[in-house]
């Protein structure tokens, strides 16, 4: 089954990593993309790479989900057959630190809030008031992560940002209850792309031994699973898919064999 052919579908953090997998993905299903991202290279390259495999059309956003004026410019001003958008997939978001909560640095504290959170919300904003007025019965897929249920040391700032994103996505739930549109939070456990990298600030070493002894979720499975969602019959609703490897059991419980 193939409900998603000529859809549009626009995808926050598409640069890399599980943005990326999403949009190729959807492509491969025949939808046409928009890709927002900061890293403008990336996009231009991931664009050619669909359009040419996947015989889909493709548009840019080059942009930073915590500028709500350059957002609302970029939507207002989309290509006529890039308006009507019938899928939002909120994934742009990042950790910046292990460090306790009360010593975090206040710009790392901002750009974690600001774009986890406010990002989701200024999308929200700007993309769900479109669907209601085409009469498109969209999907809102928020990307959320087991660390919003499960706290852990270092970590409370980005799991309070996710704890956030699952209420946002409820709370849209129910603000959309007499539309055809769908609200779906994705809580991933471990997925091994550069979110640690970015998390400890280029310090790949420190990165990679996130991942050691134990075969992590890819970007491809998480893709896979926001995809299937999204491709279910529109009379179903699934408002909450938690994925987690086969060797983690929560947030903070793991086996690791080193």
């Amino acid at each position: 089954m193939n409900n998603l052919k000529g859809k549009v579908v626009l995808v926050t953090g598409a640069s890399n990593g599980i943005g990326k997998s999403i949009a190729i993905k959807y492509a491969e299903h025949g939808s046409n993309l928009i890709l927002m991202g900061r890293n403008e290279e990336a996009l231009k390259e991931l664009k050619e790479m669909i359009e040419t495999k996947f015989s889909v059309n493709a548009f840019i956003c080059v942009c930073d989900l915590r500028n709500f004026k350059v957002l609302k410019e970029k939507i207002e001003s989309l290509p006529d057959q890039f308006k009507k958008i019938d899928i939002l997939i909120n994934n742009g978001g990042l950790a910046l630190g292990l460090e306790k909560i009360y010593l975090n640095e206040e710009d790392d504290i901002d750009n974690v809030i600001d774009t986890n959170i406010k990002g989701i919300l200024y999308m929200i904003k700007l993309i769900v008031p479109l669907m209601k007025e085409n009469n498109i019965e969209g999907h809102v897929i928020n990307m959320g992560s087991v660390a919003g249920n499960y706290a852990y040391a270092g970590g409370g700032i980005y799991c309070a940002s996710k704890s956030a994103v699952k209420t946002i996505s409820d709370g849209l739930r129910v603000d959309l209850v007499d539309t055809q549109i769908r609200v779906t939070t994705i809580l991933p456990g471990m997925v091994e792309t550069d979110f640690s990298l970015v998390r400890f600030k280029g310090d790949k070493e420190r990165a990679n031994n996130v991942y050691k002894g134990i075969e992590a979720l890819t970007p491809e499975d998480v893709a896979g699973t926001v995809l299937y969602v999204s491709n279910l019959p529109k009379n179903i609703q699934i408002t909450d898919l938690t994925l987690m490897p086969v060797n983690q059991a929560s947030g903070t419980t793991l086996h690791k064999t080193i």
